[in-house]
């Protein structure tokens, strides 16, 4: 198994939706930063949001698998075999994410 490079390429705020439904004053995620790097494989990340966690750990374990040694899903999502641009499931402000298979072993 394989670490996976977990990199946060943005954060959004539906404003929207978030004028319509958030609270008063609502921002970006205050969890996660544009840029910051995590490094996972089967376990969620020190530091990492628990509900961001939950809606990308089937990719990453994919990757650290070795699932993405070919593109996802019949080629018709993303172009580069071992990458995944996911986001968590917050519907006001998500955060995405690229995820990239790496040659870091992982320690069990």
């Amino acid at each position: 198994m394989k670490k996976v490079k977990i990199t946060v390429l943005k954060t959004t705020l539906n404003e929207q939706l978030a004028k319509e439904y958030g609270v008063k004053n609502l921002s970006t995620c205050p969890m996660l930063k544009e840029g910051e790097v995590f490094y996972a494989d089967y376990a969620k990340p020190d530091n990492f949001c628990d509900e961001a966690w939950k809606a990308i750990y089937q990719y990453v374990f994919a990757l650290a698998h070795g699932a993405g040694e070919d593109v996802f899903y019949f080629h018709d999502w993303i172009e580069k075999p071992g990458l995944a641009i996911v986001c968590c499931n917050d519907g006001l402000r998500p955060v995405i994410f690229k995820l990239e298979s790496t040659d870091i072993e992982s320690i069990p």
